[in-house]
């Protein structure tokens, strides 16, 4: 699939509400919370226009029993994707506008994602250095999975200042 890499958009938020809203109906009481993570997530970074959503879960396992339904409502189930304990969901085929991370409520993935996000939100000069670095990946790379490797090791390197950072604040909290 091609880079689309785009400036922040105010829709993004929207989209994320109204496929919360949507797939509630579908997975009922399974869900525990949703969750826009990623860049799309972030006000001002750039992003590739992909919606990136958390579903916190009961029960993963039973998340694979709506497959079949999902891929229905035009949706492409891809299992876990290189992450254990995860089930993926992407809408949009080559003009793909969603992802959709299942995740069990006890999975430390979702620690990861989510605090990833609030720290590129807190501290805007981090989102900024994130933005130029893609944008340069995206001049280099013609498609997503090159692009992606290429952006790993930035992205653990900033995942890493983060949860530090979350430490920090989390004693902090804890000290009052």
């Amino acid at each position: 699939m091609k880079i689309r890499l785009t400036e922040f958009s105010d829709n993004w938020a929207l989209m994320y509400r109204q496929e919360a809203q949507f797939l509630k109906t579908i997975f009922e009481d399974e869900i525990i919370k949703c969750e826009h993570f990623g860049s799309t997530a972030v006000r001002g970074m750039k992003a590739k226009p992909v919606i990136d959503m958390m579903c916190i879960v009961k029960d993963i396992e039973k998340i694979d029993e709506f497959n079949q339904e999902m891929k229905n409502l035009g949706y492409e189930a891809a299992g876990e994707w290189g992450i254990a304990g995860r089930r993926l969901f992407r809408k949009g085929g080559e003009n793909r506008s969603h992802h959709l991370h299942f995740y069990q409520f006890d999975n430390p993935q979702i620690e990861r994602h989510l605090v990833f996000r609030d720290y590129l939100r807190t501290y805007p000069s981090e989102a900024a250095r994130y933005t130029i670095f893609k944008e340069g990946l995206a001049k280099r790379f013609d498609n997503t999975n090159e692009y992606s490797q290429a952006k790993k090791a930035i992205v653990k390197e900033m995942e890493q200042e983060a949860l530090v950072w979350f430490g920090e604040v989390r004693k902090l909290n804890d000290e009052e």
